[in-house]
């Protein structure tokens, strides 16, 4: 590249990342602002102002990163979700933004409560627990991981966001928890079947299996998460899956099965059946 200033290397990156991403000049502004260590706004401020070779040749190794389909939030090692910037790693999942629809159902069905006990199971970044923390200090919230490392990086999470009242800590899904009770139980467990296809395409190539994987064609998790809740749950108190977009039947029979009372779908921002939720009958059994 002869002419390096800012305005002529976004528009490099944009042509570099065309064919492989749906927003190539928007992720090139992404990765030339990391390289510069500066705001979107001075790129759009100071277009003509030249790159250093040093910081040109970062740039150029962060596309050649983007090109090979490493999600924009592992390069840069922030993702935006509920407003607010979480660190990510490759030992989590990205924080979506679909996921938000779950936080807003929880805070619509519970905001009138001060006082709640909220537990989120398979936390990753700990974006789910420490969204609601943020709009309701007053919660008791708990929130566990199987991973250590994605555990470290919650409560990394909850020390930069100042919301170091959630309770973060391992747990394989209920393991850690004995005589608890919990007024709503929330999660985004792994719901992708091992054969599909999406495994080998877009950002989740790069995503732990683990987080992603179930068995049971992706309803393992749900189901055994769906049968320990019932020991965990307060009478009255509610269960929140976010789940694939054609599993929505199938988590409401789960529930219903279980004696959870009046499953509920409720569709992403794509018009895709996305959190299902349920409360726990009156005088259901615990098995």
């Amino acid at each position: 590249m002869e002419n390096t200033t800012i305005a002529n290397c976004i528009a490099y990156g944009q042509e570099q990342l065309g064919s492989c991403s749906d927003s190539a000049k928007l992720d090139a502004q992404i990765l030339l602002g990391f390289a510069l260590n500066k705001e979107r706004t001075y790129l759009l401020t100071w277009p003509e102002k030249e790159l250093t070779k040093q910081t040109l040749q970062q740039y150029l190794v962060l596309l050649q990163r983007r090109i090979v389909g490493e999600p924009i939030a592992y390069i840069v090692g922030v993702q935006e979700f509920w407003s607010l910037p979480f660190r990510v790693s490759p030992v989590t999942l990205i924080p979506r933004p679909d996921t938000e629809i779950l936080v807003e159902l929880v805070l619509e069905h519970w905001c009138d409560l001060e006082k709640l006990h909220c537990l989120d199971l398979g936390t990753g970044t700990g974006a789910i627990a420490l969204a609601l923390a943020s709009e309701q200090p007053t919660w008791q919230i708990d929130a566990v991981d199987f991973n250590v490392d994605a555990v470290k990086l919650a409560q990394q999470n909850a020390h930069d966001l100042k919301l170091t009242q959630v309770n973060i800590f391992h747990s394989n899904w209920f393991s850690a928890l004995t005589e608890r009770k919990f007024d709503v139980i929330v999660s985004n467990p792994p719901y992708i079947d091992a054969l599909d296809e999406n495994l080998s395409q877009g950002d989740v190539r790069f995503e732990p299996e683990s987080a992603l994987v179930a068995d049971e064609n992706g309803l393992g998790d749900i189901k055994h998460i769906a049968q320990q809740a019932l020991n965990f749950l307060n009478i009255q108190g509610a269960l929140y899956f976010e789940h694939g977009f054609e599993q929505g039947e199938a988590v409401r029979n789960i529930l219903n099965s279980l004696g959870y009372t009046n499953a509920q779908t409720v569709r992403d921002f794509n018009g895709h059946e996305r959190i299902t939720w349920a409360k726990l009958r009156n005088g259901s059994i615990v098995n």
